[in-house]
């Protein structure tokens, strides 16, 4: 990604586009956004003066655990009725029941479904142990820096928080049933020894929320734990019982009963019903990985006259860009304005 028309590390402001996908950068250096600091993640729950942990959310292993039970039982409800009617069509050979059972009960059908399982086991439990495993990522805004674990037992790698690369991408996720839009969230750690950068994408629901996923970590770092999005009670939390319920309430209120019990129940229920809730806060209340005792002594308060300040550079163009919002403009008006080249990229992420 770092290999793009510029010839350079990206900044904020440079615009791609490559493969249908189109790239906004919004760091280096980390510029007010203009948009409000809102999180799905919950954010609050992990941070302090010091630092900032970010991390999967109880959401994301909720829809993992619902469309893994939902596959799995779809393809069950298929081979059930595809046995059904094959026993009605074998019904001058051999009686329905004899027949039903010769194809639902053979081998092949509970073969493929065990095989599905297995495989959506393995893939749901190495996720959790990544979680598990991994410590998440640290933002220590008395530094002014970031701290970083790959894995288990890997040399902790820091970056300074003004060197986090962070861009948001604007695509689209072709499936089997539709071309849908897709956005992210994406960051990157470089590491200033080789190079290499270690990216972490954050899957959003629209460019707004990508973008208010990054200024809710961007004034943490420069106003502190206040400048997060207040607590949210459990029913607006996603991936909670409670959210389900609120959902599904929701749902039966603005739609027609046909539509509520086809487009909500039926799927639900052969998705597990709140059955993926539980799994994910199970996952959620599990012990995640500790931090190496540097990481930890890199984690303790500094008495304040220790405590790192933002460049001169970073300062004055973050000034800059509040005269810019307060006469009305936006973030890309305001590169626009910045960089004399043409930004016909940008259209799209207006």
């Amino acid at each position: 990604m770092l290999k793009d028309k510029y010839d350079r590390l990206p900044h904020a402001g440079d615009f791609e586009k490559e493969s249908g996908t189109e790239i906004i950068y919004i760091s280096p250096k980390p510029l007010p956004t203009g948009l409000p600091a809102v999180s799905s993640r919950q954010l609050h729950r992990d941070a302090n003066d010091i630092y900032l942990d970010f991390t999967l959310t109880r959401g994301a292993f909720a829809f993992m655990a619902r469309g893994a039970i939902g596959s799995v039982i779809c393809m069950l409800v298929f081979f059930f009725w595809a046995s059904v009617f094959g026993a009605w069509l074998r019904t001058h050979h051999q009686p329905f029941l004899s027949g039903f059972n010769n194809l639902f009960m053979s081998s092949v059908v509970w073969g493929f479904l065990g095989f599905l399982t297995i495989m959506y086991l393995c893939i749901f439990c190495y996720v959790v142990r990544q979680v598990s495993t991994h410590p998440p990522i640290r933002f220590n805004r008395q530094r002014r820096e970031v701290v970083c674990v790959p894995y288990r037992g890997a040399k902790p790698r820091y970056v300074a928080w003004e060197s986090v690369i962070a861009c948001v991408s604007v695509g689209r996720l072709i499936t089997q049933y539709a071309v849908m839009p897709e956005f992210k969230l994406m960051m990157g750690l470089r590491d200033a020894d080789n190079g290499d950068v270690l990216w972490v994408s954050v899957p959003s629901g629209n460019l707004d929320e990508a973008v208010s996923e990054w200024e809710a970590i961007r004034s943490y770092m420069e106003e502190g734990p206040s400048a997060l999005p207040p607590p949210q009670p459990e029913e607006f939390e996603e991936g909670t019982v409670a959210y389900f319920h609120m959902r599904r309430k929701g749902y039966h209120s603005d739609h027609s009963f046909f539509r509520y019990f086809a487009g909500f129940l039926m799927i639900q229920f052969l998705s597990g019903w709140t059955l993926p809730c539980y799994i994910s806060g199970w996952v959620n209340n599990r012990i995640k990985a500790g931090f190496p005792k540097e990481v930890q002594k890199w984690s303790q308060s500094l008495p304040s006259e220790q405590h790192a300040m933002p460049s001169e550079e970073l300062t004055r163009e973050s000034t800059e860009i509040r005269k810019a919002f307060a006469k009305g403009q936006n973030l890309l008006d305001y590169f626009k304005v910045k960089f004399a080249e043409p930004t016909q990229k940008s259209e799209s992420f207006t």
